[in-house]
């Protein structure tokens, strides 16, 4: 695998290690708040549901970096794909149900690993 699509695939991981941060940890922060453009009372009364959506995203970062460490390079790509897969589906849903801008936050640099992925 290519350099540039291992170093999107970290990306992506890491994108969603940072938001998992922020949604289990740092949810009722201003700084938060302003990233998901929400209210501190919005913040408050969500704090478990975000919590809980901040593991999933977790999951999807420890797939990512399972993908990359994985000894089997072709295993390793298969792992890398189908949790790149599910942060695209994620960001589909997101940005249909949400805010489209999640469509292209999340979804553009994992539509983006795939393509390096499959060209490399």
């Amino acid at each position: 695998m290519s350099y540039i699509a291992t170093a999107l695939v970290l990306f992506v991981a890491l994108e969603h290690a940072y938001i998992l941060i922020l949604e289990m940890f740092l949810w009722q922060s201003p700084k938060t708040r302003k990233v998901f453009a929400t209210s501190e009372e919005f913040a408050a009364s969500t704090k478990v549901l975000a919590a809980n959506q901040g593991l999933y995203n977790g999951f999807l970062c420890a797939g990512l970096i399972w993908g990359l460490t994985y000894p089997d390079t072709e295993v390793g790509t298969s792992i890398q794909m189908f949790f790149l897969s599910c942060v695209i589906c994620a960001a589909i849903f997101g940005g249909l149900s949400a805010n489209t801008r999640i469509l292209f936050v999340q979804g553009g640099p994992a539509v983006l690993a795939v393509l390096a992925i499959m060209f490399s």
